[in-house]
This record gives C-alpha cells, structure tokens and sequence, in this order.
C-alpha cells in the first residue's frame, strides 16, 4: 500500500523519530483496551475504585480480587508481536529514539526496546508503599491466587503493583523524558492511541508544535487528525507486517 511505503520510506530517512503508543498496540498479544465499551471493565463501578488511588489504599484486597483474573492475567501471557518486535527492531538499528508508551503490560522491553518511556508505569514489578522494596508481580498474584490474603511485605507495608493509579501522578522522570524526546524527535509515530488521555496525550503536540512530523496510526479517528502528515486506520498488525517486509526489502 503506497501510504504505508510512504511510512517506511519516512522512518528510513528520519532516525530522529520516537513512537509513541497505547492500548491499540497490545491487542494483538491479548491484551484487551480496557477503555473500549466493548470490554466492559471500566464500566463496572468496583473496578474503577480499585485501581483509583484512594479506593486502593481503603481496600488493597479488592484490587487484588478485582483484577487476579481480569488484568493480571492477560498481562502474564502476553507476547510481543509484530508491532512491538518492529519498533524494537529499528531502535537496534539506530533508526529510532525510542518509544513512550501508555502502555503497562511491558511488551516493548522483552521485544528488545531499551529506551523506553513508560507513562503509566509497569505491571512488571510491585514495590512496598512503606519500605519500596521491589518484587515481580508475578509473584505477588501468584501468591494471592494461592491463599486469597492481601499481600504484604515482609515489613508489615503494602505492596502494590509500579502502576499509575487514578488519581497519581506520573512517574516524573519517565514524563521528564518524554517531553524531552517529544521536542527533540524530528518525526513522531502513534500507534493504538485514541489520543483522549491527558496529560500523555499532548506529547504528540507537543512535538508537533516543535517542527516533528506526525503520524497516527490508529483503527478510529483522534482528536489530532486534523494536524497529522500521515493518517492510517487500518489494522495495526497489518501496517507493521508491511512495514517489517519493506525494512528487510525497501522498493
């Protein structure tokens, strides 16, 4: 397809490029877009309490309950696939900067991306809200799964997984960063973002507003079309499969 050449043609010739992606990216891998209507999570009320700060810290065995099955899980299988190997591949190769992801699943670092700006933190670890001791979260749902108690460190704290909850901010020096590259890149990638989450969603602006060019890579329309150089909604494993095939063998 001549646009998705024209894509491939554009990453090639501009290595000052950042992707920046969200939920449309993991699907693929099984992870579902929670924020979709059609899965249903975020409209269950005791869903969204849990995974908001405060309801955590009133209840952290609820967060457990609610999300063992729903959100761990899925997060445990997952795989990268083409989209997350091909972003990693071309980093590699010294044709990206890197990536910023909405994302928490961790995806990006085990396909091989190393400079990664996770804005909602990761799933990957959990730490001790009183002593910060980390420990995989594997671990810890592992261990709930097993005798249904809360989880607690071995120092008496709570343990919770390195997310961003409702109603925290953001990890400082991943946002920091990614503002960074956001005014440094010359080209800006989305991909399976809708773009409607703040304040991640003004990076790609942001960068617009910087001289970058901008490319969303997304199944719907997003509030940022409009100021877009390229605009591809087609399916997201068909995109990079065309472009992991242009990469190895450029027209």
């Amino acid at each position: 397809m001549s646009i998705i050449k024209d894509l491939a043609e554009l990453i090639r010739s501009t290595p000052e490029n950042i992707f920046f992606t969200g939920a449309g990216i993991s699907t693929k891998s099984g992870i579902p877009d929670y924020r979709s209507p059609s899965s249903g999570l975020w409209t269950r009320p005791e869903a969204v309490k849990a995974v908001d700060i405060s309801g955590f810290m009133e209840s952290p065995k609820t967060f457990y309950e609610v999300f063992s099955g729903e959100l761990y899980e899925p997060f445990a299988a997952a795989k990268p696939n083409i989209a997350h190997k091909y972003i990693a591949q071309i980093e590699s190769a010294g044709k990206s900067m890197g990536v910023i992801t909405q994302n928490i699943d961790g995806l990006h670092k085990k396909a091989g991306s190393r400079n990664i700006y996770e804005l909602h933190g990761t799933m990957s670890t959990s730490s001790c809200l009183s002593c910060n001791t980390e420990i995989k979260t594997s671990i810890v749902f592992d261990k709930f799964m097993f005798d249904k108690k809360q989880p607690q460190c071995p120092c008496g704290g709570i343990i919770k997984p390195d997310i961003t909850f409702f109603g925290e901010a953001l990890p400082e020096t991943a946002l920091n960063g990614a503002f960074l590259a956001s005014e440094e890149c010359s080209l800006m990638i989305v991909v399976g973002s809708s773009l409607s989450v703040m304040p991640a969603a003004m990076l790609p602006k942001h960068a617009k507003d910087n001289g970058s060019k901008l490319v969303i890579i997304n199944k719907t329309e997003t509030p940022l079309d409009y100021m877009a150089d390229i605009v591809i909604n087609i399916d997201i494993a068909e995109v990079f499969s065309e472009l992991k095939e242009l990469w190895k063998n450029p027209a």
